[in-house]
């Protein structure tokens, strides 16, 4: 059975490194991307099972990232696990906006109850 591929894009290497490395270690092949435009080129080209997108990056939030991959007939069904320690009320409209078949948690998260939600849109 293939493995699941997962995009992981934060503009925070150690986010990168560390959940990187979790979700390795669980069975997942994982895509690092560090800012928004590498996130679209990379969704577009891997096809990933799922995103996990932080919010709040320099240049193009993940709100933008997230509009545009939904505007995009290959990537507008790929969940997004938007995931950010800065929860906003704007940040809370822009997640209530784009839900769909996104989902929110926020930062610091608890890694086991972030494996279950991962696993429950992508298993």
């Amino acid at each position: 059975m293939e493995k699941k591929k997962i995009l992981i894009v934060d503009d925070e290497p150690d986010v990168l490194v560390l959940l990187g490395e979790r979700l390795i270690k669980v069975g997942y092949d994982v895509i690092k991307a560090s800012c928004g435009k590498e996130a679209i080129e990379l969704a577009v080209k891997k096809l990933p099972d799922l995103i996990i997108l932080d919010i709040a990056m320099p240049v193009m939030d993940g709100s933008e990232v997230a509009s545009i991959l939904r505007s995009d007939p290959k990537t507008k069904a790929i969940p997004i696990l938007f995931l950010t320690c800065l929860f906003t009320k704007h940040e809370e409209e822009v997640c209530g906006h784009l839900l769909g078949q996104n989902f929110f948690v926020a930062k610091p998260y608890d890694v086991t109850e972030l494996l279950t939600e991962i696993d429950k849109r992508i298993k």
